[in-house]
């Protein structure tokens, strides 16, 4: 790769993750089984950015791997109902996921745009973009307005990988306060816990 092409990849990378995602003031919400979940205030959001990190005794790539497994996957996110790769070209890829809500509020789509990059450190970090009109709306769900995140996979000693997962995400129409509140801690925390425990199998 040549130097302004890295450049050029460092520098959308960064873009990437000072977006939205990227909030100040962290303050932890949850930390048990190994796993700690942050939350931030976001401006202009009346939704909180959420932030997961634990330590996962597999490699990046075998952690990879299962998330690259886009059917798969729907197994172990928080409320995933199902989910499909709709398209890769390269380093990018569109996936579309349907999620299960408790009633009375509208089951969520998304569709998203997905940018993987490797550091020289043997990292992997996959940015999370929303694209809601990559594709039709479907009857039934209510299209996720917006999301900036990503996952972020680091190697360290003994085989062990520290994983990252950040997001904030504005889910469109009508959500509860209680719910929004809920959704923030639970899908970090059960979505980490879940990949934990099928990577380290």
């Amino acid at each position: 790769m040549s130097s302004l092409h890295r450049m050029a990849v460092v520098c959308g990378l960064t873009v990437l993750l000072t977006g939205t995602a990227y909030a100040e003031n962290w303050e932890t919400a949850k930390d048990q089984d190994g796993i700690k979940v942050s939350l931030s205030e976001v401006a202009n959001s009346q939704y909180k950015a959420y932030r997961g990190v634990t330590l996962i005794k597999a490699s990046v790539a075998k952690i990879q791997a299962l998330q690259e497994d886009v059917v798969g996957a729907c197994a172990w996110i928080h409320e995933c109902k199902s989910q499909k790769l709709l398209k890769k070209e390269g380093d990018l890829s569109w996936t579309y996921t349907q999620f299960k809500a408790p009633f009375p509020v509208t089951d969520r789509d998304s569709v998203m745009q997905i940018t993987t990059t490797k550091g020289a450190d043997g990292s992997l970090t996959r940015a999370l973009k929303e694209v809601p009109t990559y594709l039709p709306e479907e009857k039934g769900y209510v299209r996720v307005a917006q999301v900036d995140g990503f996952w972020k996979l680091v190697p360290k000693e003994g085989g062990m990988t520290e994983v990252t997962y950040q997001v904030h995400t504005e889910p469109g129409g009508s959500v509860p306060s209680w719910l929004a509140n809920k959704f923030v801690v639970d899908a970090p925390f059960n979505t980490l816990k879940a990949l934990k425990e099928r990577a380290e199998k």
